[in-house]
């Protein structure tokens, strides 16, 4: 197995809107602002080569929403999907599988393309199945009026129209050991219902892609959650689950939405899981 950092574009977001009830005074700290309020935010992927399987977990904002829609999110840098795919000798078509944390379009965006002649959508992986779970399928597609604007129709349905969605058969419990791509998920339910965090075995280390759970390493106290979850209280708890695991055991997180942190680890102090220490990703896997 091989897995590799994609880095599908960066974008910007309200600051308040990313920290919820905490001042700005502090959350600037590590997370400045400019002149907007708007932050820097990556939205990274990661691309795991296993034997005939070329699994995408998650797969950015796409491209196919109007210059107006993407006015609201401030785009910068020259990353692309396909640039990224390029650079590591793959095509978009090798895809075989693509994992999706949750519907959200800054998520899942990627998924689904203007057809050839810009009549309709299509799927932008034609080889690939799309992964879900019916419980946030569900979710999404009879979105709460909080959510609405995060879960577009274009993004959905197209992919249950082509034949190529498929869901996770989840078993009971928060955590589930295995699923049918290889590798454990946790399921968490307050940023929305039923989000899915793959938890990788890669060279003798646990990688946890953190996905919306943790956007960025400023948001690691478990007090720092987003205006945008659905369940807040729900969301502090399953963090400070979490962060004693991830400390306890040496995981490394694995950052989507972090501009300038791909991974990081954690340590405990007084005031409960910190940053330790932070890595791009070929310091910690160096090419063989």
């Amino acid at each position: 197995m091989t897995i590799y950092p994609i880095e599908t574009g960066n974008f910007k977001l309200d600051g308040g809107a990313m920290f919820g009830v905490v001042p700005k005074s502090i959350w600037s700290r590590t997370n400045p602002a400019d002149n907007n309020n708007m932050i820097d935010l990556a939205a990274r992927c990661l691309l795991i080569e296993d034997s005939d399987r070329l699994i995408l977990i998650d797969n950015g904002l796409g491209n196919k929403q109007s210059e107006k829609f993407f006015s609201y999110y401030y785009r910068w840098g020259n990353h692309s999907l396909d640039a990224s795919l390029e650079a590591l000798g793959f095509h978009r078509d090798d895809v075989t599988d693509v994992f999706l944390t949750h519907l959200h379009f800054d998520h899942c965006g990627g998924s689904i393309q203007w057809n050839k002649n810009r009549t309709g959508y299509e799927p932008a992986f034609k080889n690939a199945r799309f992964w879900s779970n019916k419980d946030h399928w569900e979710w999404a597609t009879h979105p709460n009026a909080r959510e609405k604007a995060s879960f577009l129709k274009e993004n959905l349905l197209p992919m249950q129209e082509s034949g190529q969605l498929h869901f996770i058969d989840r078993k009971q419990g928060a955590f589930q050991e295995g699923s049918e791509l290889g590798f454990g998920i946790l399921f968490a339910d307050g940023h929305t219902e039923k989000q899915m965090l793959p938890h990788i075995t890669y060279k003798d280390k646990t990688v946890v892609f953190v996905a919306d759970l943790i956007p960025t390493v400023g948001h690691i106290p478990v007090p720092y959650v987003m205006g945008y979850d659905t369940r807040p209280l729900l969301t502090l708890n399953e963090k400070a689950r979490f962060l004693d695991t991830v400390a306890d055991n040496g995981y490394l997180l694995f950052f989507e939405h972090d501009a300038h942190n791909q991974l990081c680890t954690l340590k405990k102090t007084e005031k409960g899981a910190r940053l330790d220490e932070s890595f791009t990703f070929e310091e910690i896997f160096k090419p063989q």
